[in-house]
């Protein structure tokens, strides 16, 4: 399907043209925006441009229980969030924390009606085994036991491996980096922690600064595998948004990417949001991310064609008969970008001789 015919982002871009919208219809947006973990965004959406309470009660009933469960999530977030905070709080590093927990703890608007899986947070690499220790006096766990995967986080990648709670089943993944230091792009984490700011209601707690969290959130996305590719542009769209009042922060964005080394993911992230959700960014920081970072016109033409089946639910609805191999060869790209060629051939080699262990055994 071509992201121009799907019901859950026509919604979200022309909410006011779903007053009019049929039973059939309303079906279709509600599975898509289920499937994408955006229904609850949507609810947002209809409540500020007026138009949830002109909606069908039968349709609202989906759109509110999708709320209350993501307002349940965000609670339970800034819950763990201080808990994890306790738990650090004799460490003396600073907490930042990414994606997800920075929208909430920040009161951005990318927590509106937002999905999370766990808490990801960074510290610097210098302080990542005491805040593993400390995490591990307080009840996390870690859950990878297998000792290929504990050297493949530990050597190659951005975080040790996840940690889970042992009472709550709540996850943590503990950052140094935001990208895999095997991986082709090479952002300082340095620079990072040099710009983070602090969350000015929650003492000790840190985010990134405004356009590395938009250049973090598009490494996420665009060198990654696209489980959550429409939510996570979305998210996106939601921060260019909020922070177009922020001072400087569009002269300062495509610079600050080139200095990270992250001016391709941020071409595509600027240029997808644009397209999927008419996203305002200014037309000379379109030019000036098209003069540094667009790709080939056979990449280009190539990656259209993969992300415009990537940036869709996983929905029967969405599906043609390019999208499973376009995700495939998405999954293949994100490896490809994570490790140079010897690394990636021994990683899956391994993979493929000495699968998991499965539950059972």
């Amino acid at each position: 399907m071509h992201t121009a015919d799907c019901a859950i982002i026509r919604a979200l871009r022309e909410p006011t043209g779903l007053v009019q919208a049929s039973a059939g219809e309303w079906d279709v947006i509600i599975r898509q925006g289920r499937r994408a973990d955006l229904l609850a965004r949507l609810h947002w959406t209809l409540e500020q441009t007026g138009v949830l309470n002109t909606l069908p009660e039968a349709t609202r009933a989906h759109l509110e229980s999708a709320q209350v469960i993501a307002r349940k999530q965000a609670g339970a977030v800034k819950w763990e969030v201080r808990k994890i905070c306790q738990a650090l709080v004799n460490i003396g590093a600073p907490l930042i924390l990414l994606k997800g927990a920075a929208y909430c703890m920040g009161g951005l608007m990318a927590s509106q009606g937002r999905i999370f899986s766990d808490v990801d947070i960074m510290v610097p690499k210098t302080c990542i085994d005491q805040v593993e220790a400390a995490l591990m006096l307080h009840g996390w766990v870690a859950t990878q036991h297998d000792a290929y995967d504990q050297r493949y986080y530990r050597t190659w990648m951005h975080e040790i491996p996840p940690l889970m709670h042992l009472k709550r089943q709540s996850v943590i993944d503990v950052h140094h980096a935001i990208l895999p230091e095997t991986a082709r792009l090479k952002p300082d984490p340095a620079l990072l922690l040099a710009a983070a700011q602090a969350i000015p209601s929650e003492p000790g707690l840190f985010t990134l600064a405004p356009a590395d969290m938009v250049l973090h959130s598009a490494s996420h996305l665009f060198c990654g595998e696209f489980e959550h590719g429409l939510r996570d542009l979305s998210d996106i769209d939601l921060l260019l948004r909020e922070f177009d009042t922020v001072a400087g922060f569009w002269d300062d964005l495509v610079p600050r990417a080139q200095r990270l080394d992250l001016a391709r993911p941020l071409y595509y992230a600027l240029h997808w949001a644009v397209r999927l959700f008419a996203t305002p960014v200014p037309s000379p920081v379109l030019h000036e991310i098209d003069a540094c970072a667009r790709p080939s016109t056979p990449a280009k033409q190539l990656m259209n064609t993969l992300l415009q089946r990537a940036l869709v639910p996983d929905h029967v609805s969405c599906h043609d008969a390019l999208s499973v191999p376009a995700r495939g060869l998405l999954y293949a790209r994100a490896h490809w970008l994570r490790m140079p060629a010897h690394l990636l051939a021994y990683h899956l080699a391994h993979k493929a001789l000495f699968p998991p262990h499965s539950a059972a055994n």
